[in-house]
């Protein structure tokens, strides 16, 4: 029975933050911030590279076979496709060490081209030669620091999960092999899904066959579906894309009577829309030329636990903050405004401090990053950092002019 050969080198798992838990206690500081918590985890034998060989007596002993691609895994956490940011990597950090594996926790890949294998044959047989790798997926959703009140009817700040979610798929250590029809194997390990692809009853298995490969329905068709559904999830990245490009126009905003500055705590630097389209939001101090744009109002809120959800509508330019499209998938994106409209892009979850603090932390919809920037200066960009901004630098305050 063939075993794991050297198994390729694998990342090792990162040692996850110390990560708050549910109903711990935060402070204004982290307002701004937040954790992973994994709301569901899933693995899954996976074989990359796939050939079925057939060795004659004549062919035993060390051999090199060209297997061809039966998957492709990617790396991914969230909307972004890839892995950008603290959060990420801590999210799989977080799963690798719940389930006790080595998972990769950087955006990787598996190999997308035909992969030589060389193997050792002892005696002879029907052969699978694979690749193959656990395969882990599951969904996520984010611990946020927010107000809650208490059953006396005081108010505290605790660590509540937040309306933020997302999937991650992430795989194990890559190992190659060798296993035959007659083999016994463990259930749902790497060797079983690559003997489930031998069509260890069909003719080709058991007749005598010259040395050389034997075709494979089943892998055929394994690669098929495979194949299948990452051109569909292509289609949907690329079709969410699309619709965050061109946001549907919004009737009329309904917007709340008062205007407010979105402040740095007990600093005269403000949140200011960009006179300029291809500008940014940025720190600037309010003077008589500000023209209102540093004025903003909270327009069609909701709230769901606690949490509020709003479009921020800037007085001075008219529009929608929002994270330019072709960047959204980018830690560290700057902030912008552009025309109002259907778009959770220009949709933020805004967390509160206790009643009588006006302090805030923001967090896009869509990206699911929170706001801050990244040092305080007269011109500095409003970014989103998937993790926010661990000095406190994340937190605002929402006051009223």
């Amino acid at each position: 029975m063939g075993i794991a050969a050297q198994p390729a080198a694998a990342a090792q798992p990162a040692a996850p933050v110390a990560a708050p838990a549910a109903g711990q206690t935060c402070t204004a500081a982290d307002l701004g911030t937040r954790h992973p918590v994994i709301k569901s985890t899933e693995v899954s034998p996976a074989i990359t590279h796939f050939k079925g060989w057939y060795v004659t007596q004549g062919s035993t002993g060390t051999q090199t076979i060209s297997t061809n691609v039966q998957e492709t895994i990617s790396v991914s956490v969230g909307v972004n496709g890839n892995v950008q940011g603290s959060f990420a990597v801590e999210t799989l950090g977080t799963v690798g060490a719940s389930l006790g594996l080595n998972v990769q926790v950087n955006y990787t890949t598996t190999s997308s081209t035909n992969k030589s294998i060389t193997w050792d044959f002892y005696q002879p047989g029907y052969y699978g030669l694979y690749e193959g790798t656990k395969k882990v997926t599951g969904t996520y959703g984010s611990l946020n620091c927010n107000r809650t009140q208490l059953g006396d009817g005081s108010w505290a700040l605790k660590w509540t999960e937040g309306p933020d979610t997302g999937s991650y798929t992430t795989y194990t250590t890559l190992e190659e092999g060798a296993v035959r029809c007659e083999d016994k194997v463990p259930a749902n390990s790497i060797m079983r899904k690559a003997q489930d692809l031998l069509d260890c009853g069909s003719p080709a298995a058991t007749a005598k066959h010259p040395a050389g490969p034997v075709p494979s329905a089943k892998a055929d068709q394994a690669k098929h579906d495979a194949d299948n559904a990452a051109t569909a999830a292509k289609a949907t990245q690329s079709m969410k894309a699309t619709q965050a490009a061109k946001p549907a126009p919004r009737a009329a905003l309904n917007c709340q009577p008062g205007a407010y500055k979105i402040d740095v705590p007990g600093k005269p630097l403000n949140w200011s829309a960009p006179l300029l389209a291809n500008d940014g939001i940025r720190l600037r101090e309010s003077n008589f030329t500000s023209a209102h744009l540093d004025n903003w109002r909270l327009c069609n809120v909701t709230e769901n636990n606690g949490v509020l959800e709003a479009s921020l509508w800037n007085w001075g330019n008219g529009g929608c903050a929002t994270i330019p499209t072709n960047i959204a998938n980018q830690e560290q994106a700057y902030l912008t405004t552009a025309t109002c409209g259907e778009d959770d892009l220009q949709r933020f979850y805004i967390y509160r401090d206790v009643p009588g603090s006006t302090k805030i932390g923001l967090q896009n919809k869509y990206t699911g990053s929170m706001m801050g920037h990244d040092r305080y200066a007269d011109g500095e960009l409003i970014r989103q950092y998937s993790s926010g901004r661990q000095d406190g630098t994340g937190t605002y305050t929402l006051t009223g002019v």
